[in-house]
């Protein structure tokens, strides 16, 4: 395992963040306090230091699971918590991205996690009833008061955090240092605008979901998987496990570990969030630092999806060539 940095802050990072949206069984599939274990301790000892939660996830379960697993090294660990996802479906204030809903949220994640701080705290979600000045602010007062080191924003238009990161430079607040998304052979929407922004700002990429909600993963192609394809997994998407099931089989590598090494090769910025149910599947995914993809085959992989950045970027390479000129070929970027 290497490691980078997070966004423009000096905290070092696994190259491999760890998904804890499997951890507990409440709510459906899930593991248990001593698989969970076993899933921390193989990630650790793979060198991973991120772990990622939610106030959410597992209706809580995978905060207060973490807080005891992290007992006696929880500093090892880069921990990390999101809020935005209400915490009581009756109260409109108990959602949202304003201060009230930040302040309470956070009081609830450190008091499951244990801990007196978060390494990384994300907004899960863009919030449009709230002003981004507000959220920004709120984040910065808990950033101040030591509670949360570094703060990072999930699931919001390339506009929003563009115009966050803005504010925060001018307003001297603390801005956010890492984006989280999804990305994956089967969806790779964030190389429209949200990747570009994010390397644009330095922001490190967090990618949720890299084998396709599990389309990637190999389990589709198997025999006994015909019957539970019924309208669940488009042909599209059955098209691109199948080359990266092609693409597997000629580099004796696992599905799982094409799909997380293509998304890893995108970009330096990005980290896959691998999540699992046992310390079997988790191994199989960690498999992927070792998972070189020669250039043809990530080609291939990448055709196989059909996918087109549209207006304006796809206009912009079509039209450069003519706009800047001949010589502009031969202008080094930065």
């Amino acid at each position: 395992m290497r490691y980078r940095l997070l966004g423009r802050t000096g905290l070092r990072v696994a190259e491999l963040f760890l998904g804890a949206m499997t951890f507990g069984e409440q709510g459906g599939v899930g593991a248990p306090l001593e698989e969970c274990r076993r899933m921390l301790d193989a990630y650790a000892d793979a060198g991973g230091n991120v772990v990622d939660t939610a106030i959410n996830y597992r209706g809580g379960a995978s905060e207060e699971i973490l807080g005891e697993l992290l007992q006696g090294r929880r500093d090892r660990f880069v921990l990390a918590t999101k809020y935005t996802v209400s915490r009581d479906g009756t109260d409109p204030n108990a959602a949202g991205n304003h201060r009230k809903n930040l302040v309470l949220s956070l009081e609830t994640s450190l008091r499951r996690l244990r801990t007196d701080y978060l390494d990384i705290y994300w907004v899960h979600m863009w919030d449009p009833h709230t002003p981004i000045e507000e959220t920004l602010r709120a984040l910065d007062d808990a950033v101040r008061a030591g509670k949360v080191l570094h703060i990072g924003i999930s699931d919001a238009p390339a506009w929003v955090v563009s115009r966050a990161q803005t504010l925060a430079q001018f307003r001297g607040w603390t801005g956010f240092a890492g984006l989280q998304v999804p990305y994956s052979l089967v969806q790779r929407d964030i190389e429209r605008e949200l990747l570009p922004m994010a390397e644009a700002y330095g922001m490190s990429v967090a990618a949720w979901s890299p084998l396709g909600g599990g389309v990637l993963s190999g389990k589709y192609g198997r025999p006994d998987a015909a019957g539970r394809l019924a309208g669940s997994v488009s042909a599209h998407d059955l098209a691109v496990a199948k080359a990266v099931q092609e693409v597997a089989g000629e580099l004796g590598a696992s599905p799982s570990q094409v799909a997380i090494a293509w998304v890893r090769a995108q970009s330096a910025a990005v980290h896959p969030i691998i999540g699992a149910r046992t310390v079997e599947q988790l191994r199989d995914n960690l498999g992927a630092l070792e998972c070189v993809l020669p250039d043809e085959a990530a080609r291939r992989l990448a055709d196989a999806t059909g996918f087109s950045r549209g207006f304006p970027a796809d206009f912009i390479a079509q039209t450069s060539p003519w706009v800047f000129g001949e010589a502009a070929q031969r202008v080094d970027s930065r």
